[in-house]
């Protein structure tokens, strides 16, 4: 128990005190005695105990707290507090820029727990309206966040998407006699990426020297695998092979261990055949051919041969923005701009879906400016036209699972996105009582992300999919896949499930500005893993077809 030791304890109770709340001057006394400590000349562990408490600055109280911690090691008071502290909040301590008063209201009034979420909450533009914060503030702690993140090894596929080209290109430039290509997890389009791996006829000593030349640290695990570790501290791992082998040695590390096993039983597989193309590999078993990224299931391979795989959804199959908040709530952009956008990039039409009253903290429409926002969107539809906004709203489920607003004011709306935003921490049977309730609502049209996840940052309420799934059929419910990279809800691995059963998946970016639009990407990424048609996904609809969706919705209503 050196001097640093003690002093780092002091200023963290210090800090916890007051994010808690509790005694101010204690928490500033602590506060005083890290910094007494921190700039003593001498280590209080090599003086004799009965000393300790008459050095100046300390004083008994103080001393005792000392005491304790050379003698145990351990910091009791400390300890109380960590125990009643969300793991979150204690990594909140760590980033750059959020003090503890900061912190506190991002906990108590925002009911921010994690980083991941502070960063969504950023994302979403909801600090910069909030006391205390700002637009600069707001700022600051994302790129604060998104540095802290960058450093702990696992990243959103979108993160690494422009550091994966970025490499391939340089390797191409730099060893245009070998060959190189990606493989692995990113390959596979798979949400989260721990490792990035590529197959190349490069010799392992070259790449070697290359990275190290670079001043990164590598890893020659053998003749044939060299490790990386990459300036995000993201693991590149390289596999040598052979011209020959190329296609097969990139064939079988693009693809998840089920697959490969169930391939190679049922194709009677040999890694030293010479095939020039993937698609070669599929024609040579009299197999039609498996997109990389639905190399998941060992069942896609006798889909495949009963011919049931069908071309899955394409970015440019989405035809419309659905899901998305202006200035009137949360957003960043006003909904003039968000709909004149949407108009440029060749949308058919925008569902404008701001928060529903309950969700104060993002500055949630109550009834009047709900009146006000109408009228902007028939002024705007006059002015836009053919291109057309829907009016919606993103309703809070609330703890009953109703919905936000009254059955009169839930009419006013074309379509009503339901979603949960508040008291996650819920037991399975209250999640289920919360999403069923609204599922069977009348007015609710699409359910919103629907196990609340961040990935990376939150894991999601515990739901039963079957029977959620289930209820969306019976009560013509459209299930969300929420394109933010950071939620992905509905998880792709319950979709054919789904779409099986009769459900219709919306691919929507709940973007919270222009740029949010491009989120959509990122849905069909995953919505591919799942074999997802665009006649499966109502954003792909056009709109004379969603003005359709939009009259059988209504009559779930009478």
């Amino acid at each position: 128990m050196n001097n640093d030791t003690i002093a780092d304890n002091f200023s963290i109770l210090s800090k916890l005190m007051d994010i808690h709340g509790d005694n101010s001057f204690k928490a500033k006394s602590y506060a005083a005695a890290a910094f007494t400590i921190e700039k003593l000349p001498l280590q209080l562990s090599e003086l004799p105990l009965d000393q300790i408490q008459s050095v100046r600055g300390i004083g008994a109280s103080i001393g005792k707290n000392v005491i304790e911690q050379i003698q145990t090691g351990s910091f009791s008071i400390l300890q109380e507090y960590i125990q009643k502290t969300p793991e979150g909040i204690l990594t909140m301590m760590q980033i750059k820029g959020i003090g503890p008063k900061k912190i506190a209201t991002i906990w108590k009034e925002l009911e921010i727990e994690t980083i991941g979420e502070l960063l969504y909450a950023c994302e979403e533009n909801r600090l910069a309206n909030f006391k205390g914060f700002g637009e600069k503030s707001q700022q600051n702690i994302r790129e604060a966040i998104s540095f802290y993140l960058g450093s702990q090894g696992s990243f959103l596929y979108q993160q690494v998407e422009v550091f994966v080209q970025n490499i391939q290109e340089n390797l191409v430039n730099q060893f245009p006699d070998f060959r190189f290509s990606i493989a692995g997890s990113f390959a596979l389009q798979t949400e989260i990426i721990s490792e990035l791996c590529w197959i190349t006829t490069s010799p392992i000593a070259i790449l070697e020297d290359f990275f190290t030349l670079q001043g990164l640290v590598t890893k020659i695990i053998s003749d044939s695998n060299l490790l990386v570790e990459s300036s995000i501290k993201l693991p590149i791992r390289f596999i040598k092979t052979n011209d020959v082998q190329f296609n097969n040695c990139v064939f079988e590390h693009s693809c998840s261990e089920t697959f490969l096993n169930a391939w190679k039983v049922q194709t009677d597989w040999s890694e030293l055949e010479d095939f020039g193309s993937d698609k070669a590999i599929f024609e040579s078993k009299n197999i039609p051919f498996i997109p990389v990224c639905e190399r998941e299931n060992a069942s896609i391979i006798q889909d495949a041969i009963q011919k049931k795989i069908k071309p899955s959804i394409q970015v440019n199959d989405i035809k419309a923005i659905i899901h998305s908040h202006s200035n009137w709530s949360d957003g960043a952009e006003t909904l003039e701009a968000m709909a004149k956008a949407a108009k440029e990039k060749g949308y058919e039409y925008l569902v404008i879906s701001d928060h529903s009253q309950s969700a104060f903290y993002a500055n949630g429409l109550r009834e009047e400016r709900i009146v006000a926002q109408h009228q902007q969107i028939e002024e705007l539809n006059k002015k836009l036209q053919p291109f057309r906004i829907f009016k919606s709203i993103e309703s809070d489920i609330l703890n009953d699972g109703s919905l936000d607003y009254s059955d009169d004011v839930l009419a006013q709306f074309d379509l009503v996105i339901s979603s949960i935003h508040s008291n996650l921490k819920m037991t399975e049977e209250k999640a289920m009582m919360r999403l069923l309730n609204a599922i069977e609502n009348p007015f609710t049209s699409i359910l919103g992300h629907m196990t609340g996840r961040l990935l990376l940052s939150r894991n999601g309420y515990p739901v039963d999919h079957h029977k959620i799934i289930d209820a969306c059929v019976a009560n013509n419910v459209v299930i969300e896949l929420n394109a933010h990279p950071r939620r992905l809800d509905i998880d792709w691995r319950w979709i054919k499930e789904a779409t099986d059963k009769g459900a219709l998946i919306s691919i929507n970016p709940d973007a919270h500005s222009i740029e949010g639009f491009n989120d959509c990407k990122y849905g069909v990424l995953v919505a591919q893993k799942a074999g997802l048609t665009k006649y499966q996904n109502l954003s792909s609809n056009s709109l004379t077809d969603f003005e359709e969706f939009i009259m059988e919705q209504h009559q779930k209503r009478n």
